[in-house]
C-alpha cells in the first residue's frame, strides 16, 4: 500500500468518525432527552473517567479477556484450518464437527460454562473462544484451498518437503486472508464480550455500560460505549500495522 493510499484510508476513517459524531449530535438536539446526551458531554465524561482511572480499569479487564481469547483460539484454529485446506482427510474429520457446532448459539451454553468453570474470567474467555474458533477455522481452510495447485507442484518439484511448503508457500499465501478473518473474529469477540460481562461480573466495559444504565447515568453509559468503540478501532489499527509488516512482500516490485 502506497503512502497516498494510506493517507486516503486515514482520511476516510476520519470522515466516517466525523459523520457519526455529527449524526449523534443531531439526534441529541432533536430528541432533547436525557437518555441521548450530546457527544461532547459523553466525551467530557470519558476524559474524566479515564483521568480518575475508574474506566481505565474496566477497559483493561475487557482488553485482557479479548486478547487472551484470541491468543488461545487463533493459533489452533488457523493451524487446523490450514491443515484441513491442504488435506482432504483432515477436512473430512474436522469440518463436520465445526459445521455442526458453529451455527449453535454459544450464548445458550453460558450457564453450563459457568457451572463448569465458575463465574470468573475463564468462563468469559471460553465463551468468546468457542464463538471465534469456527470463523477462524473456516477462513483458514478456504484460504489454504485457494492456493493454486500449480504453485504447490512447482515448489515441490524443487525438492521442498511438507514443512517447507507450509512455511514458504501455504502460510504466506494464506496470511492476508487469515488477518482479514482475525478482524472479523475481533469484531465478534467484542460483541460477545458485552454479553459475557453482563453475567456475574463486576469489571469490564460491558458491566460498566449496564451498571451506568441501571444508575440512570447516561453520560457514563455513552462514555463507556465510546471507550469500547475506541478500543475496537485501536485493535483494528494494530492489525493493519501487523498486516503491513507481515505482508510487506506484497508492496515489493
Amino acid at each position: 500500500m502506497s503512502p497516498r493510499e494510506r493517507a486516503l484510508g486515514a482520511l476516510r476513517t476520519a470522515l466516517a468518525a466525523a459523520a457519526l459524531v455529527l449524526g449523534w449530535a443531531a439526534a441529541a438536539a432533536l430528541a432533547r432527552a436525557p437518555f441521548v446526551p450530546s457527544p461532547w458531554a459523553a466525551a467530557a465524561r470519558l476524559a474524566a473517567r479515564l483521568a480518575d482511572g475508574s474506566l481505565a480499569a474496566h477497559l483493561g479487564a475487557s482488553a485482557a479477556r479479548v486478547g487472551l481469547a484470541l491468543a488461545v483460539t487463533a493459533p489452533p484454529a488457523c493451524f487446523l484450518g490450514l491443515w484441513a485446506g491442504r488435506s482432504r482427510r483432515v477436512d473430512a474429520l474436522a469440518s463436520p464437527f465445526v459445521y455442526v457446532l458453529h451455527p449453535i448459539p454459544k450464548a445458550a451454553f453460558l450457564p453450563v460454562i459457568m457451572l463448569v468453570l465458575g463465574l470468573g474470567d475463564a468462563a468469559k474467555v471460553t465463551l468468546i473462544s468457542l464463538i471465534v474458533f469456527g470463523q477462524l477455522y473456516v477462513s483458514a481452510r478456504d484460504a489454504a484451498r485457494a492456493i493454486p495447485e500449480a504453485l504447490i507442484d512447482s515448489v515441490r518439484s524443487l525438492g521442498a518437503g511438507r514443512a517447507d511448503l507450509a512455511a514458504h508457500v501455504v502460510l504466506p499465501a494464506a496470511l492476508p486472508s487469515l488477518l482479514s478473518s482475525l478482524r472479523v473474529g475481533l469484531g465478534t469477540a467484542l460483541a460477545v464480550l458485552f454479553l459475557a460481562e453482563t453475567f456475574a461480573s463486576e469489571a469490564g466495559l460491558g458491566w460498566y455500560i449496564v451498571d451506568a444504565w441501571t444508575r440512570v447515568d447516561y453520560a457514563d453509559m455513552y462514555a463507556a460505549m465510546a471507550a469500547l468503540a475506541l478500543f475496537g478501532l485501536a485493535s483494528y489499527l494494530l492489525l493493519d500495522l501487523a498486516e503491513r509488516w507481515l505482508c510487506r512482500w506484497r508492496d515489493s516490485g
